[in-house]
């Protein structure tokens, strides 16, 4: 198993189209048996998924994300964790362990409009509020 988390200084990053680095981690009998940083290459949900896919993710962790970017993450077959705050390394131990509290649906609904300079601040729950 495979698992990508949207990275930030140690933190699940937020807005998965806007993502520069993500965490890997593989997984042998439940147990993380490596690790590391992988910067991302382009931008938007489309590219970033098609990146996942050709470095073998085959399940994702994040914070904010959009419908788009779960369909085309669900073309590659990548499970989705998304919703998810807070440390990296923490959420992955939760998901292993059965306790990740994460949703598989769309928790951003503004991913596709940001043309305009918008930025995405994806908090708790399910809102999401652009602002520039």
């Amino acid at each position: 198993m495979k698992i990508a988390v949207t990275y930030e200084n140690g933190q699940v990053f937020q807005h998965f189209g806007h993502c520069a680095q993500f965490k890997l981690y593989e997984v042998e009998g439940g147990k993380v048996v490596a690790e590391k940083i992988l910067d991302a290459t382009g931008s938007g949900h489309s590219l970033l998924a098609g990146f996942l896919m050709m470095n073998g993710v085959d399940t994702l962790i994040c914070g904010g994300i959009g419908g788009g970017a779960l369909n085309a993450l669900k073309q590659f077959g990548i499970a989705v964790h998304g919703g998810v705050q807070g440390d990296a390394d923490a959420a992955v131990q939760a998901l292993l362990a059965g306790t990740l509290e994460a949703s598989d649906a769309p928790n951003c609904d503004h991913h596709d409009h940001h043309e305009d300079g918008h930025n995405c601040d994806c908090g708790e729950g399910h809102d999401c509020h652009c602002h520039g």
